[in-house]
């Protein structure tokens, strides 16, 4: 900690807890070499606290020259990452992910797609946040986040108010939210919680959060869910 700031980083940075993975088992070689080769190249600009301490936002017009921004808050193996930008051409897409595994599979699925209007950053979505301009996203997706089954951990959902007040200033006016689970309380605590951070959920029926969304690719994620029997949800908001 900082000795003047005692709730701070040297850097500047809040002190923010992390939960989770930044890396699982050994990469392969082939995975080394994308990151080594390809992620300097992705990168949406100076995000890190280290890097960019005074938090000047991203210049998104030099980054995908005006396009509509959409974000995606943990890609996991980045399989929708990829099909999004793939079918969306005309829109530029930043996908956060901190666990490298993930971040070194997405990279190998955008070599083969070859998908040009992609950013990534490989570290805590709060981050980008921070420099993400005000009302300057357009779509954004959080699929199959981490469930953190136990009642003791469900601060560290995603649908919690440390994410979902800086998500909402981020987003313009409008912009589309969705939301996909396979977590009965996951579900719960997001149609509890989202509303309170200016969002209105899009139902009018129950085929509206049981059928996926038109242009959805289901993800490993959601395969797992299916083989063990549970039910995935959509659940589509809009920011208002």
């Amino acid at each position: 900690m900082s000795e003047n700031h005692p709730d701070k980083h040297r850097s500047g940075a809040p002190w923010r807890n992390f939960y989770g993975r930044f890396k699982g088992k050994g990469l392969r070689a082939s995975q080394e070499a994308y990151l080594d080769e390809d992620l300097a190249a992705l990168s949406p600009g100076k995000v890190d606290w280290e890097d960019n301490p005074e938090r000047l936002p991203l210049d998104l017009e030099a980054l995908f020259g005006g396009k509509d921004l959409w974000l995606e808050i943990g890609f996991g193996g980045g399989e929708h990452l990829v099909h999004q930008a793939a079918q969306n051409p005309d829109v530029g897409i930043i996908g956060a992910e901190p666990y490298i595994n993930g971040v070194a599979m997405l990279l190998g699925k955008i070599r083969k797609a070859g998908v040009e209007n992609l950013a990534v950053y490989p570290g805590d979505a709060r981050n980008l946040f921070d420099v993400l301009p005000e009302g300057s996203v357009s779509r954004a997706f959080l699929l199959y986040p981490d469930p953190w089954p136990k009642k003791r951990h469900h601060r560290r959902r995603f649908v919690t108010p440390e994410h979902l007040e800086p998500l909402a200033k981020v987003l313009k006016t409008g912009a589309i939210f969705r939301v996909a689970t396979d977590i009965p309380d996951y579900v719960r605590q997001t149609l509890e919680q989202v509303p309170r951070h200016g969002f209105e959920w899009l139902a009018e029926g129950p085929e509206d959060w049981r059928k996926p969304w038109g242009d959805w690719i289901s993800t490993r994620y959601e395969q797992k869910a299916l083989r063990e029997d549970r039910t995935p949800h959509y659940l589509t908001f809009r920011r208002v």
